[in-house]
């Protein structure tokens, strides 16, 4: 069995040797954002999807790779290790998003993948096997580009136009999101502890720069230029000068929006002609399920 760990999604997919036999999907299971109680639960869902689907009950499941945000801090593995433990059979292993992400997108092989989900990170490996990461170090300081900085970010430009008495069909847009009738109860949902679902606003956003909005056109372009800037790190350390990198894009900002894609591209080409992008977004639990079969521990 593969997962995908997002924040805004879980993605569960089992197979067996050669083949994919089910896959659910349910709410966000990222254990640093939504706490412990709803990974679980979240988790559950989709297992329970999957195993119908596959008509296999999860006490069958021999070996499990599950990618998750946050995964090198040994006390999330652990969370995330003994939820599993409770509710499949076999071996666990639990492992970055980012790795799978790349397992899916490269195999073993060469090359960089960039993660634009509720969060963001790039991370590659070369010819030799040494690997390198960009961004993914929270919300508070990182996650460039992700549909929480978009969300957060649309949310500060539409009140500085209210500021400014430029009322934006952004601002009415993002208080619609979220259920909010006044620009003050906007300002204390927007800083209250814990923080409200940011990346819940992406497809406001997109809704909206749709439309022809310059102000959320801009936060999107911007977007694109900061996920590119994180694959330019990455690169530089990694590969040396003229070499031709494979670059793969995953994550429901690249997946959703186009013009986060063509910027990433255009402003990736830019510096380094020779990358090869993969026009094709991937998907992250197909590498953890391949992960299953191959490098659970043990094995």
């Amino acid at each position: 069995m593969g997962i995908d760990g997002g924040g805004s999604k879980t993605s569960c997919a089992i197979g067996d040797e050669t083949a994919l036999l089910g896959s659910g999907i349910a709410a966000g299971s990222n254990v640093i954002r939504v706490g412990e109680a709803q990974a679980r639960e979240a988790l559950a869902a989709a297992i329970r999807q999957a195993c119908a689907v596959a008509n296999v009950t999860p006490k069958q499941i021999e070996r499990t790779c599950v990618g998750v945000g946050g995964a090198a801090r040994t006390e999330t593995g652990e969370i995330v290790r003994h939820i599993l433990g409770e509710l499949v059979g076999g071996e666990i292993q639990v492992v970055g998003d980012m790795v799978i992400a790349l397992e899916a997108a490269f195999g073993d092989g060469p090359g960089a993948i960039v993660v634009a989900g509720t969060g963001s990170i790039a991370y590659g490996r070369n010819s030799v096997g040494r690997t390198a990461r960009a961004g993914g170090w929270g919300f508070a300081i990182s996650d460039e580009g992700s549909g929480h900085w978009i969300g957060r970010s649309a949310v500060a430009a539409a009140m500085r136009a209210h500021d400014d008495s430029d009322s934006t069909v952004l601002l009415e847009g993002l208080m619609k999101s979220w259920g909010v009738s006044t620009h003050d109860q906007m300002v204390l949902l927007a800083n209250a502890s814990p923080p409200p679902d940011f990346a819940e606003l992406l497809k406001t956003v997109l809704s909206v720069a749709e439309a022809h909005d310059a102000t959320a056109r801009r936060i999107l372009n911007q977007a694109g230029t900061e996920l590119a800037a994180l694959a330019k790190i990455v690169i530089r350390r990694l590969f040396v000068a003229g070499e031709t990198v494979p670059i793969a894009m995953s994550g429901g900002v690249f997946r959703n929006c186009a013009l986060v894609r063509q910027v990433f591209y255009n402003d990736l080409r830019k510096e380094y002609p020779q990358v090869a992008v993969n026009a094709t977004v991937i998907d992250p639990v197909k590498g953890a399920l391949e992960m299953a079969r191959r490098y659970a521990p043990n094995k």
